[in-house]
Formats: structure tokens, sequence, C-alpha cells
């Protein structure tokens, strides 16, 4: 009897207009920012255990805290943006404090009945928030890391040292239990600068490879892998002109930026990529930019621009399969030694593309058998893991299925994780070291 009428307690106020914000990101396809976040219908599916699978919503999993799971965080969102009466509704720190633990692993964008993207949601929020507030110096430097690796890798061995100091650590806001990634004895682009090699052969096509911030700098062996293996293949490589991703400043809601850096890249590469010269990526989170954000970033002048390219931007793996489903590259151009391998897929990759292609061309040598971890999110999240105050949840979320399946595998496996977050991750957590499936491939070629 003490249940109210069903005309009371509404979460909808009759009469009262829906809040409308001004946004970077173009969220008028569900008519607004504010219908994005009411696409959360309540259902609950983010509140699951890692035994069930998949990968929403990873802090969820590893807390059980209800503010942490995708439809918390809608729930905040709504209730502050709606009922609010203050002037600057995005400038509220509760709301700051609840997005501050989504990890933008996008696992709500795939797996959520109404594919809400709270990645996109936070993101958006991060901005109008700092509009307010300012920028945090540590959200600063994460975002602009690209652009101070150009100047750090001239004074590369000191830069090393340096970054890995626990004084710096500490200055930064990271914790001194990580491992900050070292910068390359040499870049990609200065590689390149050399001369891309031709194949030997007649060509089957031509490649555009997308020289990401993170080959650039960090791990640019693999990027001449990449460029030596396609090159083998009988693919005729090219580094276009272009900026990079954009990811890191996506990653710390800088959106304003991310949107000047979307529509250069659009123009850079619009008239030159297309299926059969498409943009493939090494990094999962820099060449998935293309295809999820870059279309909602630009101006309406360039959307479909950005979305053809978007289709034409290819996880390498991607790339690799379609050649396989092709015959344009068999299982005789490689080893027929017998190996197996453990892949972890990266969040994104998972949620806006999908880790079969990764597993297609794991498998392509005939011996090879490749088994997938069911293991979510990693639980690095770009820089989230580390951070110092996220440092503890980061590596609770890889100990729920990532590292106890990592440590479990015997020596002669091979572990492999296209993300570079990931390897790291698994590094600093288990103590071995990733692959990424390019490197696996190039190490099992017999041509």
């Amino acid at each position: 009897m003490d249940t109210p009428p069903i005309t009371e307690s509404l979460r909808v106020i009759p009469g009262k207009l829906t809040p409308e914000f001004k946004t970077e990101f173009d969220f008028s396809r569900y008519r607004g920012y504010f219908r994005s976040i009411e696409k959360c219908n309540g259902s609950g599916d983010c509140r699951k255990s890692e035994l069930i699978g998949g990968t929403m919503c990873p802090t969820f999993m590893a807390t059980r805290d209800e503010d942490k799971s995708t439809r918390g965080r809608a729930n905040i969102l709504r209730e502050f943006l709606y009922s609010t009466e203050k002037e600057k509704p995005f400038g509220q720190q509760e709301i700051y404090d609840i997005l501050d633990l989504c990890i933008s692993c996008k696992a709500c964008k795939a797996e959520c009945p109404s594919n809400v993207d709270m990645a996109k949601l936070k993101a958006e929020f991060m901005q109008q928030y700092y509009d307010i507030h300012g920028i945090p110096l540590r959200s600063k430097l994460i975002a602009y890391l690209p652009r101070l690796n150009s100047l750090a890798v001239l004074v590369r061995p000191l830069s090393n040292f340096v970054m890995n100091t626990s004084v710096l650590k500490k200055v930064i806001g990271f914790s001194t239990k990580r491992n900050v990634p070292k910068l390359s004895k040499i870049t990609l682009n200065q590689w390149v600068n050399n001369g891309i090699p031709l194949p030997e052969n007649e060509t089957k096509g031509k490649v555009y490879l997308f020289n990401d911030e993170f080959t650039n700098y960090n791990e640019s062996d693999i990027g001449i892998k990449a460029i030596l293996l396609l090159t083998k293949l009988g693919y005729e490589v090219k580094i276009p002109i272009h900026k990079e991703s954009g990811r890191t400043f996506l990653s710390k809601g800088l959106v304003r930026t991310s949107k000047k850096i979307a529509t250069e890249n659009v123009n850079l590469l619009k008239d030159i990529i297309s299926e059969k010269t498409p943009l493939v990526g090494i990094e999962p989170s820099a060449i998935l930019a293309f295809r999820d954000e870059y279309p909602d970033l630009v101006d309406n002048d360039l959307q479909t621009a950005a979305t053809e390219l978007g289709k034409n931007a290819l996880l390498f793996e991607e790339f690799i399969a379609a050649e396989i489903e092709k015959v344009n590259i068999t299982s005789e151009q490689f080893t027929s030694e017998t190996k197996e391998i453990l892949l972890h897929g990266h969040c994104q990759q998972k949620a806006v593309a999908s880790t079969e292609p990764s597993k297609r061309m794991l498998s392509l040598p005939k011996n090879y058998s490749v088994k997938e971890i069911p293991s979510g999110c990693c639980g690095m999240a770009g820089s989230f893991g580390y951070e110092k105050e996220h440092y503890d949840l980061s590596m609770k979320i890889g100990e729920m299925v990532l590292f106890p399946a990592v440590r479990a595998a015997e020596e002669k496996i091979l572990i492999s994780a296209p993300g570079t977050s990931c390897r790291h991750h698994i590094k600093d957590g288990t103590g071995k070291q990733a692959k990424h499936p390019v490197e696996v491939l190039y190490d099992a070629l017999n041509i």
C-alpha cells in the first residue's frame, strides 16, 4: 500500500524540456548528447562477472560497484545534467569522479543492448569539464606525448633514463611500480627516410602504412618488420603524409584538439586511400580512430569522406586476412614448424572490429595453432594503468583472467597481443614478453 502511484517518481519530469548542449562530437544521430545518455535503458547487462565472458564492464567486474558500471555512469550523467539547476552542469566534480574510472575500453558500444558509447560520452564531458576547470598537467603531458617524444628522441638515452626515474614518475603522478615505455633507437620515420624496399617480384598491390605515434617512437622495430613482411609478400608499401592519430588526446578528453587532427588526417588521406589502396595500421587504438571517432569529429562537409576513409582504414591483421581469402598470401610462404599461440585481443579491437582476423593471420603457417584468452580488457587502457591512483585497479583487472592464463602457459607457447598497452601490462603483471602478431608472422617467413 506504500507503493507510489505510477505517475510519480518518474525519471522524466512532465513538461520539462530535454536539455540541449553544444558539443565537439556530433551526437545528432541520437538527437544530441543527453539523448545519447538516454540510450541506457537500465537493463544492467554491464553488471556481469568475468566468468560470463566478454569485456563490458572491466571496472565493474573488478569491483562490483554500481557506480563503476556503464549503467551507473549513465545514471550519474543523466541525473546531474537533467536535474541540476546549476549554471555549469559539466563542471560537476561528482560526475568527473565517476567517469574517471571509465577506462574507455568501448566494450559497452558493442556489448550493451542499447550500444551506449560511454567512452565517447566521457571524452565529451572531460572536454567541457576542462573548459571550466582547466586541464591538469598530467593530462596535458599524456595527450601531447607524441609531440613531446619528437623532442625527446633527440636526446634518447637521457630521455629513457629520466622517464623511468622514481622522481619524475612521482612528479607526473605515475605509479613507481610501472616501467615507462622507452624510446626506440631509431624512429620508423628515420628508417623510412633511407628508402622502403620494393617487392622482388611482381607487385600484388600498394599499401599505405599508418605510422602511428606509438610505433614510430616506441616500437619502430615492429613497424620495420611490418614493412618488410608486406614487401616480402609482394606489396608496395608507402607511408603517406599524415598527423598522429589523436588517440592520446581522445583518451584524456582533449576532444577539440582531436577534432583538428581528425580534420587534417581526413583531408590528407581521403583522395589516396581506397579499397584498392587501403590504410593499414599496426596499433589498434590508433587505426580504429579513423573508423570509430573521426566521422563524428569532423564537420558535416567532411563526414562522408571520413566515413569512406574509415571503411578502408584496416588493422594489419584485417588486411592480411583479406589477402589470405583472395589467395594472395598462402601458408607455403611460411614455416612448417609447430607452434602454439595464446592471443589477447585489444579491447577496442573487440568493440569496433574483431579478433577473428588476428586469429586467421596467426594461424596462417600450417602448423600454428591459436587460442584466444577470454580476457576482456587487460586493464592498462592506455595511460590508465600508469596513473598512481589507478594502478591497483588496473592490476586487479589483469588478475581476473589475463595474468593467470599467461602465467599458466608453458614456456614454449607464444603470447601475442596487438595492443602496445596490453603488451606492457602483460610484461609488468607476469614478467612474460608478448609479441605483436606482425612479429609472429614475420618470424615465421621462409621466403
